[in-house]
Parts: structure tokens; C-alpha cells; sequence
């Protein structure tokens, strides 16, 4: 398992997931998707509940079986679960796989902070930041404010990454990269 990321924010930890955290995880993944269920109006409660649990679970296998050596750390609020942030660290670069925080923890700035840890992280290994995102996602703007540029499509997300000072030629295959993808 990679190291977790370090962070100074008073009252904010980080620890890593277990199986106990299962039913929070679940319901942080729901909360997630609360828009996008919203719009489902001919779904009973039952089935929206259903698929959302078989969207998690999908997630969570694929997570796993691609980055097994990842961090999966559970984002802590004075030793309250407020999210989750998980991060494969790669010879090249620290992808941030994902960032999710309950309703009543989004729009703090715990989100700019987590990112801005990651970024400096980032800096002192000299590593590249990279994301998916999906182009309606609310921190798409969080994203863009800073400093990640977009290099490329895979489906519906926008693959996005930030670049330490020094790392062009590294960003530059990269993108390279990214657009064979695309």
C-alpha cells in the first residue's frame, strides 16, 4: 500500500478504509449521486437503492483489481467519517483516483486544502497530478481554479492533470499519451 497523504489541516485525518467502513462508504457513493438519481423519476426508492449499491460495489471491485497498492483512506473531521480519498502513487506521477465528501463537508475548502496537500506532495517527489473528472461535476471548477489542464477524454470523463515546475517533458508524454487514448 502506497503512503497516505500527509495533511495540516487542524481537525482533518486521514486513515486508511476497512470493512467497517462499508456502510459509510456506501452511503458517502449515494450521496454522491443524489443529482443524477434525482432525474430518475420512474425509479421506485427500492431500485434506485439497488442499483446504487451494485454501482458501488462495481466501483470499488474495479478500484482494486486496477490499483491494488493504492491508498484508500477514510477522510476524518475530529475523528468523525466526512469522505473518502484515494490515490495510486505511480513512478511518474500520484493519480488522484477519487475525492468524495458528504454533502455537509462540500463547499468548506476541505476539498481546495486536500487537493493543494496532494499538489504539494506532488512538488517534493516530482511527480504530475492526474484525475478523471466528468465535465458537470461541480469540483471540475475546484480543478480549473487549480491549475490542472485538461489532456484528453476517456468516455464521459475529462482526464485532467497538474504539472510541477520542471515536469514539462513529462506532461508533454503524457498528453501524448492521453490522446492515443482518446
Amino acid at each position: 500500500m502506497t503512503a497516505s497523504l500527509q495533511v495540516a489541516i487542524s481537525g482533518i485525518g486521514l486513515r486508511p478504509e476497512t470493512d467497517a467502513d462499508l456502510p459509510f462508504l456506501q452511503a458517502l457513493y449515494a450521496s454522491a449521486r443524489e443529482r443524477e438519481m434525482a432525474l430518475l423519476t420512474h425509479w421506485s426508492a427500492e431500485e434506485k437503492a439497488a442499483f446504487l449499491a451494485s454501482q458501488f460495489a462495481a466501483q470499488r471491485s474495479y478500484y482494486r483489481q486496477h490499483y491494488p497498492n493504492a491508498s484508500y483512506d477514510i477522510i476524518e473531521s475530529n475523528g468523525e467519517a466526512i469522505g473518502r480519498l484515494y490515490i495510486a502513487d505511480m513512478p511518474e506521477l500520484l493519480n488522484l483516483m477519487d475525492i468524495t465528501l458528504l454533502p455537509s463537508a462540500r463547499n468548506s475548502g476541505l476539498g481546495t486544502d486536500l487537493v493543494r496537500s496532494l499538489q504539494a506532495r506532488a512538488e517534493q517527489e516530482a511527480k504530475i497530478v492526474l484525475l478523471h473528472v466528468e465535465e458537470d461535476n461541480p469540483a471540475r471548477r475546484l480543478y480549473d481554479r487549480l491549475g490542472f489542464a485538461e489532456v484528453g477524454e476517456i468516455t464521459f470523463y475529462k482526464r485532467m492533470h497538474w504539472v510541477p515546475s520542471g515536469l514539462e517533458e513529462a506532461s508533454a508524454r503524457l498528453a501524448a499519451e492521453a490522446a492515443r487514448q482518446s
